[in-house]
């Protein structure tokens, strides 16, 4: 048995068992791939794979038990030579973060900003995908941190997670809209108007759903997107009331539309940061979460890695 073998195992779950995308990925032949996976199980004295011909159609049971091992083990030796660039070269490096549109639009701008200047020799990876994907890439190793609102926490024997900040859910309308003289904002006023908002799964949608099925009242949903500059933009041709996180509201770019609070109206929301339990924390990601929170603390963040 040796590391090759146990990377091919990893690779071929990944690449949901297409050996022409493991060996492109690991920089080996086809056929090398097959000699490693069959050297292996006759090694094990088990069959990993199930297979229809020379194809690979998924795992068998012990292929399950197998896998779960390889990646425990694949990911101490990551952390083995992690910690040893950690010592050589702790201020430089690479800091990937996974995240939403709104966060990387409105919450993360200054954030990054004061890092690199704190860490100008650490390059930013900044991926924008929607919630599930977040999950994903933070479960593959692929990014470091991941930031969003929902989906994170449904993972909490996998991921750490911490408060970054909390907001709620405002009101948009273009100036002059009849909900702008509405006083007080309620509910059964906005669902006399079509909404635009965002997309299941986005930004707080759930919450939004949940505060209309609370109050009995269906709305009539025109459009849904995945951001707000997108959300903003329909409201402005005045195809219906947005609602918006209020952090995704510039007034002084966002001048044709008013914003009204719907802080009565919506629950609160908390946006997350989220970091692998058996992942490797450099120096810097320690400082990354101390800027989005500076509450927090490297020892709380620690006991969070290894509690459940």
């Amino acid at each position: 048995m040796n590391l090759q073998q146990l990377r091919i195992v990893r690779e071929t779950a990944r690449r949901q068992f297409n050996l022409t995308a493991v060996s492109a990925s690991l920089f080996t032949s086809q056929s090398g791939v097959s000699k490693h996976l069959r050297d292996l199980e006759n090694e094990l004295g088990v069959v990993l794979f199930e297979r229809r011909g020379k194809r690979l159609m998924g795992l068998t049971e012990p292929g399950e038990v197998v896998l779960q091992s390889v990646e425990r083990i694949l990911s101490e030796i990551d952390t083995i030579k992690q910690s040893s660039q950690q010592f050589a070269h702790s201020d430089s490096g690479t800091l990937r973060i996974a995240t939403t549109h709104t966060q990387a639009r409105y919450a993360l701008p200054k954030v990054l900003k004061a890092f690199q200047i704190k860490f100008p020799k650490v390059r930013l990876e900044l991926h924008q995908c929607s919630p599930d994907e977040i999950v994903t890439m933070l479960k593959t190793g692929d990014v470091d941190v991941g930031i969003a609102t929902e989906a994170l926490l449904s993972n909490a024997s996998t991921f750490a997670c911490f408060p970054f900040y909390s907001w709620h859910h405002s009101v948009i309308v273009p100036k002059g809209h009849s909900l702008d003289i509405a006083v007080p904002l309620t509910l059964e006023a906005l669902v006399q108007h079509p909404i635009i908002t965002y997309h299941s799964g986005y930004t707080g949608r759930a919450n939004i759903d949940e505060a209309f099925r609370k109050a009995g009242l269906k709305p009539e949903i025109a459009m849904s997107a995945v951001d707000a500059d997108v959300i903003k933009t329909y409201v402005e041709l005045g195809l219906g009331a947005g609602i918006i996180a209020s952090v995704a509201f510039d007034p002084q770019r966002d001048t044709e539309l008013r914003l009204l609070s719907g802080n009565s109206l919506f629950p609160s929301n908390t946006t997350l940061l989220a970091i692998r339990r058996n992942g490797f924390l450099r120096s810097y990601l320690y400082d990354f979460l101390q800027l989005c929170s500076p509450e927090l603390k490297r020892a709380e963040v620690n006991h969070a890695l290894i509690s459940n």
